[in-house]
């Protein structure tokens, strides 16, 4: 007999679960993005640079990569606290406490006046900001059915594309009140916006219970006088330690390609405005403006293929291997991101080589919602997970400061950053390399 659809083997319940965690995990990546769209124009302000200096942007883009790295270091750090936390204190509650966190220090971050006091308030936000993914994976994990939960972790992965194409639309709106002189500042609105995640609290708090596996496995605890979310136990065991370890190589590979190359496609076209519109004279705020647009529908292009992406790999992955797909997947990334640097000079490449470069990018972390979870046992799910993801997200910090100083300090000319954008790629062979000893968990149950 022919199995029903996943969508049909989920009650109300799970629906509402899968709804709320994809709903913090798209606010989530909409405050993420407008970082992206936003560090450009922000270092320029906050460093006092004319727009259009030719002499500075080496300068902008090594503070860029200073600023992205201090905001993943906090990410980082926070997505362990908050991992650990989810498996001590709960899947929701740490979920609420991680959006409060993010959303506050979102909202701050539009009094900033200079590079570090910046870098601060992002320091702070990442901290909420990578506690979402762990405690949400793991919520929907455990409540879905395991017929259906790939597909829901890829659904709900697939909010990070929705979340940057909404942040992408907010973008293009802002740029076109920015030419029209109806705001100053671009992206101190884009942050303001930012703060509003905070009242999806209340439908957390009011609505949502914890997994009963997580509360079983709470109890069993008690009585074992076992702590749950044990880092000492996550490395002593040796199935364990080798399943963080893998993903922690699988996870740098995927986030250095978008925090460390991909995102700086912005600043790459950023270029190639400055020397189309200079050379019609047009006055520097109508450039300012014109530059907050298309780096919007750069966002657009690349997280509308990223969207494309996530749901690729959810329906390759079960009719091929987790391994399989992710191979695929990086050889994919890598050539796509390392062609787009190389290639894109003209507007007209906007619209397909960002897209391009999107759906391979993404499709890796759809398979980090899936596959993470099906690695660990339920009470160092949300630690292991939050381990791979996290850490691997702040030895990928030295991404955007290795591209930062690559454009600034090792390659020169207009082409820096072309050259260094390339260079980078090679981060992809990594989690090429963790694959062979990745194991193979398709169809199988969550351990325990």
């Amino acid at each position: 007999m022919r199995e029903s659809p996943w969508y049909r083997q989920m009650n109300r319940y799970h629906w509402l679960v899968l709804l709320v965690a994809s709903g913090g995990w798209l606010l989530d990546c909409m405050d993420q993005q407008f970082f992206g769209l936003a560090r450009r124009p922000a270092m320029l302000d906050l460093l006092g640079v004319r727009p259009g200096d030719a002499a500075m942007a080496g300068t902008v883009t090594e503070y860029a990569g200073y600023a992205t790295m201090i905001f993943m270091i906090g990410w980082a750090a926070g997505g362990v606290l908050f991992g650990i936390m989810g498996d001590r204190l709960g899947r929701v509650k740490t979920m609420m406490w991680s959006i409060v966190f993010y959303s506050l220090f979102t909202g701050l971050s539009v009094f900033s006046t200079s590079v570090w006091d910046f870098s601060l308030y992002r320091f702070l936000t990442g901290l909420g900001v990578g506690g979402e993914f762990a405690v949400g994976v793991a919520l929907v994990a455990e409540v879905i059915p395991a017929p259906a939960r790939p597909f829901a972790l890829g659904a709900l992965q697939s909010c990070s594309g929705a979340g940057n194409v909404i942040a992408a639309l907010i973008g293009i709106g802002l740029g076109n009140l920015q030419e029209a002189h109806i705001i100053q500042s671009s992206w101190r609105a884009m942050f303001v916006i930012g703060a509003l995640p905070a009242l999806l609290v209340i439908v957390v708090m009011r609505r949502l219970e914890e997994p009963e596996a997580w509360r079983k496995a709470k109890a069993e605890g008690v009585a074992r006088k076992v702590r749950l979310g044990s880092m000492a136990e996550l490395f002593s065991d040796a199935r364990w330690r080798r399943n963080a370890l893998v993903g922690l190589a699988l996870a740098f590979s995927g986030v250095v390609a978008i925090w460390g190359i991909g995102y700086f496609s912005y600043d790459l076209l950023s270029s190639v405005i400055d020397k189309t519109f200079r050379a019609q004279g047009l006055p520097e705020n109508v450039i300012a403006g014109k530059k907050t647009i298309w780096t919007g529908i750069t966002s657009l292009m690349q997280n509308s293929g990223a969207f494309l992406g996530v749901y690729a790999f959810t329906y390759f992955t079960q009719r091929t291997s987790r391994r399989r797909a992710f191979a695929v997947s990086l050889i994919m990334a890598m050539i796509t991101t390392a062609f787009l640097f190389w290639r894109l000079n003209r507007f007209s490449d906007v619209f397909w080589m960002p897209p391009l470069m999107g759906f391979f990018q993404l499709a890796l972390f759809a398979g980090y919602a899936i596959y993470f979870p099906e690695l660990f046992p339920t009470r160092l799910r949300s630690t292991g997970t939050s381990f791979c993801y996290n850490v691997g997200r702040a030895v990928a910090a030295v991404g955007p400061l290795g591209l930062g100083l690559l454009t600034s300090r090792v390659y020169s000319g207009p082409d820096a950053l072309r050259y260094a954008g390339v260079t980078m790629c090679l981060v992809f062979f990594i989690g090429l390399a963790a694959l062979p000893f990745a194991p193979e968990t398709k169809g199988q149950p969550l351990p325990e």
